[in-house]
């Protein structure tokens, strides 16, 4: 295994438990997390295995990791972290997100806000780094060689 893929799988579980059950770490677990697991999490460990095997079917062939994935990996896992922050879930009662919890409830508003577009964006970039790891893994295209000469149209109904 190469040195990012070795660490996809550790990674993808430790921020699918944080962007599912964070809460629960700082005492603020509710019922929601039992939606989040299966839908949140299970989707965002599931590209983290498609990317892996992708990446190890490209190093197989010789071929080099691109930028793309890369990028769109650690930009995922940013906008993961963040999302873990902003994510509600329902304790005593009521609402409750990390970020308002710290910085004051009159910031849930603005925390459920980014929550959504962050998960959005976080799992838009762990989808784009799957396509990316696809088109890293294929080979490339078989080169034509040009007909020398002009080139003749054939018009098969012609009389």
């Amino acid at each position: 295994m190469s040195g990012l893929s070795r660490v996809l799988v550790p990674v993808s579980i430790v921020l699918s438990i944080w962007m599912c059950a964070g809460h629960w770490f700082f005492g603020l677990g509710g019922w929601l997390t039992w939606w989040y697991l299966p839908t949140i999490g299970v989707a965002y460990v599931g590209c983290h295995i498609w990317v892996m095997r992708r990446m190890r079917l490209t190093r197989e062939k010789g071929y080099r990791t691109s930028r793309g994935t890369v990028v769109s990996l650690a930009l995922s896992w940013l906008c993961a972290i963040l999302f873990g922050f902003m994510v509600p879930n329902m304790h005593n009662g009521e609402l409750v997100t990390l970020f308002d919890a710290a910085a004051g409830s009159e910031y849930q508003g603005l925390a459920i806000g980014l929550c959504n577009s962050l998960g959005i964006v976080a799992l838009s970039l762990i989808g784009s780094a799957v396509g990316f790891s696809i088109a890293d893994s294929r080979d490339p295209r078989p080169e034509f060689e040009e007909p020398e000469g002009p080139i003749e149209m054939v018009f098969p109904y012609q009389n």
